[in-house]
């Protein structure tokens, strides 16, 4: 095995004008959301270790390290092919765009430290570190820092132009402020990784078995296992624990289309933090990892340190946690899974705040339950705590305040701690006395200058939210008048004919000059969110540049909210006009779209949004 060579690497020297291709069958980039928000949110936790206010660039030489695993590299006529660890090499790739394109911003002199490691140019050969024939297109796309259109494109593409956003979305740079310069440069001389170097497929593919086989080091899953079994010296029980914990945590991994070994992993983590979590790090620049960031990064022996508040550490108390509160959590935990994926009636609020990527939602829906509860009290507490987490985060996001992973780790450790096994009817009224308190709303408000719906423009990141909120609001005027729910087809994007964000002004600043102080200021109004409808992919494509006058015949065939524009709905919708007279929402057709339309639309949907995101939601579920 002489032609094996392992090597530590850090980020710099593993990217620095080299390149990775990736064999045809291995090409999937898999990994989700909240993968990268964890290794986003990790990096940075264990740079701020280190890191002092103020502290330049050169103070990383004394910075702690941080290890990101093994790579696995088959040396291959002249190529070097990625046989494990992909996942990671494409999302630091990812990361390091979006800070190359900061630092660029910004006017860093690190953005020429960073172009290397991402493109590079070997005389005249223009290559990108990951030169993967498909995924060119896109990552120069996003280091040019052009848009690109993933209709049609395989899931990987999608993915990664999904992860990128993701990564905007995550305030990295904001957060880090004065500090990003020595972020980054930590991040390249201090992050580092095993690379372990073949010159033959056979070799590769023999060490990726046995990492991932036979000779793979023991999972914390697998550790906390083995913690959990010591003490328990009867031989059946030790069986039939073992087994029962196999078979838990094997469904969970198993789940679904898309099995998951990390998702036994995930599991504790949101159980351990949404159940025991008492503390955190403070935050401080320096500060120590308390419960909820250590329960992230290594929670078998977190458990084992803290196995006397967990009443733990004895035989019959590992037999009762290994045979009752893990599979019973296990199956609340499927439970949100499956209503993350599936529009399921009785928890759709779930779906929803899975649509919006929300990474947080199982901790919290995990937070309140406890042993003693029924099938049904276990559903009605995550739907309402689903509710909850629902209006809370659309309140947010229309007011341009990041939900990232990062952004609100501290407001989940709070909320857990909060409801942690409630009774029902008590979590209800801690969670409406939350939204009681809560300064955000839907209308905005002087201390935060002009914000709220009226004020929603379409942008990088609100676009997301802004298509969220017009398919919520278009299902539930369909709803409130008679038509079934199809909000989880208005959001599926894998249909043939996907619903797509529609101006309802041109792109033709002309027909509006007299409206408004100058093209700019017309722009502005556009994209605001009560000119957008959803129409179909190919409605909006044909009638884009038409005027008002000429759109709103065929915005009459379209969903309700569309139509409602249109003064033939008015004439031949019975149900519609009788929910509008019910709720006195000010629904109007209109012959002409000016900007007092516009102005009138969106206070429509602020109204709407009141009525779809109000707290009274959450007394549904008491009885």
């Amino acid at each position: 095995m002489s032609s094996i060579t392992p090597h530590y690497r850090t980020i710099k020297q593993l990217l620095q004008s080299r390149t990775f291709d990736i064999d045809e069958y291995q090409r999937e980039y898999k990994w989700e959301r909240a993968n990268v928000e964890e290794l986003v949110s990790d990096l940075q936790t264990a740079f701020r270790n280190s890191y002092r206010e103020g502290d330049a660039p050169r103070k990383v030489s004394e910075y702690g390290e941080y290890f990101l695993g093994s790579i696995i590299i088959a040396k291959r006529e002249s190529k070097s092919y990625l046989v494990d660890g992909q996942q990671r090499v494409t999302s630091l790739t990812l990361l390091l765009i979006y800070l190359y394109r900061e630092s660029k911003r910004l006017s860093l002199n690190v953005a020429a430290t960073l172009e290397p490691l991402i493109f590079s140019d070997n005389l005249g050969e223009q290559t990108f570190n990951l030169d993967i024939k498909e995924r060119v297109p896109v990552i120069r796309a996003l280091f040019d820092g052009d848009e690109f259109n993933v209709d049609g494109k395989d899931e990987s593409i999608q993915a990664i132009v999904a992860h990128y956003r993701d990564i905007e979305e995550m305030g990295l740079v904001a957060d880090l402020g004065d500090a990003l310069s020595t972020f980054i440069y930590w991040l390249l001389e201090k992050v580092g990784l095993i690379e372990i170097i073949t010159a033959s497929d056979a070799h590769a593919y023999s060490i990726f078995e046995a990492m991932n086989d036979r000779g793979r080091p023991l999972s914390p899953v697998d550790m906390l296992k083995a913690y959990l079994l010591a003490p328990v010296g009867e031989e059946h029980s030790r069986v039939e624990a073992n087994r029962l914990w196999k078979s838990t945590l094997l469904d969970l991994t198993s789940w679904g289309h898309d099995p998951d070994p990390e998702r036994d992993s995930a599991f504790v983590k949101a159980w351990l933090r949404a159940q025991y979590a008492d503390s955190t790090r403070e935050r401080r620049a320096g500060a120590s990892d308390r419960d909820w960031e250590q329960i992230g990064t290594t929670f078998h022996r977190w458990l084992r340190d803290n196995e006397g508040r967990l009443g733990v550490g004895e035989s019959q108390a590992n037999l009762r946690l290994m045979k009752e509160d893990v599979p019973f959590f296990a199956r609340a935990y499927k439970v949100i899974l499956d209503a993350g994926r599936h529009y399921t009636p009785g928890l759709q609020s779930i779906f929803y705040n899975a649509h919006n990527d929300f990474t947080w939602q199982a901790t919290v829906l995990l937070a309140p339950l406890s042993l003693a509860d029924s099938e049904d009290v276990v559903r009605r507490k995550m739907e309402v705590t689903a509710r909850y987490i629902d209006i809370w985060l659309m309140r947010r996001v229309v007011n341009y305040i990041r939900v990232g992973y990062s952004s609100v780790s501290y407001a989940m450790f709070l909320l857990c701690r909060d409801i942690r096994r409630k009774r029902l009817p008590e979590l209800i009224d801690i969670l409406a006395e939350k939204l009681d308190k809560d300064e955000v709303s839907f209308s905005g408000s002087e201390a935060r200058g002009r914000h709220g719906i009226e004020w929603l423009n379409l942008n990088q990141f609100s676009r997301r939210y802004i298509f969220h909120l017009l398919a919520r609001v278009t299902a539930y005027v369909e709803v409130e008048s008679g038509r079934p729910d199809l909000f989880d087809k208005y959001v599926d994007r894998r249909q043939k004919n996907p619903l797509d964000l529609e101006h309802i002004w041109a792109d033709r600043y002309d027909r509006h000059k007299g409206e408004f102080e100058d093209e700019s200021d017309f722009y502005s109004w556009r994209e605001n969110v009560g000119g957008l409808l959803l129409l179909p992919a190919d409605v909006n494509r044909s009638y884009q540049d038409k005027t008002f006058a000429e759109k709103v015949p065929h915005y009459a065939k379209q969903n309700l909210l569309a139509a409602s524009l249109a003064a033939v709905t008015y004439e031949h919708q019975p149900q519609f006009l009788a929910f509008r007279q019910r709720t006195g929402l000010p629904f109007h057709p209109y012959a002409a779209f000016g900007k007092e339309e516009h102005t009138k639309r969106g206070k429509l949907l602020l109204a709407l949004a009141e009525r779809i995101w109000s707290p009274s939601r959450l007394e549904e579920l008491r009885s």
